[in-house]
This record gives structure tokens, C-alpha cells and sequence, in this order.
């Protein structure tokens, strides 16, 4: 119908077991409102029940991947309390970084800027390739900000904490391309190319056995084991499960035939 509006969140879930959410509100630079905010919640709950469910791709419509939370409210609470205040950002933040619970691989393909909690949604995917001439900025104190949305934690885990320091204290601004440098993304690659190369890199996860994809991923989540014995531990009770799979078979008999493996998850 003509005057239906716009879905603030597209979802699209393709055969191959890949799921696309498109963060939709382009005139607003797809901020994070609440009704935002509260489509991504329902996608998520539904994306964790999916047993197909091979990779996750999170991106933006029209020119920018996210400006953040949606600070139109913020001027008026000088008169709000702390308690409440606190409660309302606390459950903002643990909505959109449920994406980390998601047992399959996450990838943001940053498509133009990302901005304070937008650049935090991109930094709590597993991988991220960004537009060349994106920017990402986290200028929280720059507002009289705290950094929100765990960037005093994403930061640091993702890129290390000079270049953190230096974004989130001196208001440092990078592009895609400086972004890769650093290690902030995985890639950069020019604005037109983004969606469809991460797609790529999406397909060959979707192709992947999913129960060994799943097992790394859980063996690299938080920084990975804190030492050496811990992760041969692990190792030691994961790949025996992936063995035991009917996966395992078939990727041994793809190679053999020289064809590609076709796995199911069992």
C-alpha cells in the first residue's frame, strides 16, 4: 500500500542459510531508534532459533552503515534520574550487541559511516569489511559522553588499546581503508563493492561444516583461551565431536573426489 512505511529493519534470509538485516531509516543515517531497536530485537530472537542458520551479514541502506543511537532524546535528560537512565541504556546495549550470542559467524559490511554505537555494532560482528571512504568515529566525549555500548571493551579487543585510546579519547576519525591498516576491519574495498564482497565471504561460511564452524567460533569468542593448555583442552574435546560427524566424512570424501563438500550440520 502506498502509504505503509518503510520497514526500519529489513531481514532477508536466503536458502543457502545466510540471514541479511539491513538497518533501513536511510534519511535518519539509520540511527538506532527505538523502533529501530526494537525490529533487531525480534530478528535476533527469531535468528537464534533457526537451526539452518549458516552466517549473518549486517549492513545499512543508502549512503551510511549506522550514526549511532538516536540522540534526539538526549536534551532532556538532565532531569531524568541516574537509575532509570541507566536501566534504559543498559537494556539498549545488551539488545544490539545480542548479536554476539548468535552461534554462527557475524560480518558487517560497513557501507558508509559508522558512528558511535553504529561503529560498536560493527566492532561486536566476528569479521567487518568497510567501504574505503566510510568513516568511523566514536565521538562520545566530544557530546560530553561516556563511551557507550561497550566501546571501552569492543575497542580494545578488536583493534588494541592505542588505537582506542586514541579514538575514543582524541576523537580520532578513520576511514575504511585506514580502518584496515589499523585492524579495525577485516578489508576495505571500494563503496560499490562492499554488500557483494562480503557476500562472498559470507557464502564461502554458508558452505562450511556448521558444527566446526560453530565450535570455532566459541573457541575464538572474548579474545579466545587465556593460555595455550586452555585451548588444547578444548581442542582436544572439539575436533573429537566434529569426527564423529557425518560432516567430517563427507569432507574427507569431497577431497578424494576433488568436488566440493556438501555438509548438513550432522
Amino acid at each position: 500500500m502506498s502509504g505503509e512505511q518503510p520497514e526500519v529493519l529489513r531481514v532477508e534470509r536466503r536458502p543457502d542459510g545466510i540471514a541479511v538485516l539491513t538497518l533501513n531509516d536511510p534519511a535518519r543515517r539509520n540511527a538506532m531508534s527505538d523502533e529501530m531497536t526494537a525490529a533487531y530485537k525480534r530478528a535476533v530472537a527469531d535468528l537464534r532459533g533457526d537451526s539452518g542458520l549458516r552466517c549473518v551479514v549486517l549492513t545499512g541502506a543508502g549512503t551510511a552503515f549506522s550514526s549511532g543511537g538516536d540522540l534526539s532524546w538526549l536534551a532532556d535528560t538532565s532531569s531524568v534520574a541516574v537509575p532509570p537512565l541507566r536501566d534504559r541504556m543498559l537494556e539498549f546495549y545488551r539488545t544490539w550487541l545480542t548479536i554476539r550470542s548468535l552461534e554462527v559467524p557475524t560480518i558487517a559490511a560497513v557501507n558508509g559511516h559508522a558512528v558511535g554505537a553504529g561503529l560498536c555494532l560493527a566492532l561486536a560482528c566476528d569479521l567487518r569489511y568497510a567501504a574505503e571512504d566510510a568513516k568511523l568515529l566514536a565521538p562520545f566525549t566530544a557530546l560530553g559522553l561516556h563511551p557507550g555500548m561497550a566501546a571501552t571493551w569492543l575497542f580494545p579487543e578488536v583493534a588494541g588499546l592505542p588505537l582506542a585510546r586514541e579514538m575514543l579519547l582524541a576523537g580520532r576519525v578513520l576511514t575504511g581503508a585506514e580502518a584496515e591498516r589499523h585492524g579495525l576491519v577485516n578489508q576495505a574495498f571500494p563503496r560499490a563493492d562492499v554488500l557483494a564482497e562480503t557476500m562472498k565471504i559470507a557464502e564461502r561460511i554458508a558452505a562450511s561444516a556448521p558444527i566446526a564452524t560453530r565450535l570455532t567460533k566459541v573457541a575464538l569468542a572474548d579474545g579466545g583461551h587465556a593460555d595455550i593448555d586452555a585451548a588444547l583442552r578444548w581442542e582436544s574435546l572439539a575436533q573429537p565431536v566434529t569426527m564423529a560427524s557425518e560432516d567430517m566424512i563427507e569432507g574427507l570424501t569431497a577431497q578424494r573426489e576433488k568436488r566440493s563438500p556438501r555438509f548438513t550440520g550432522a
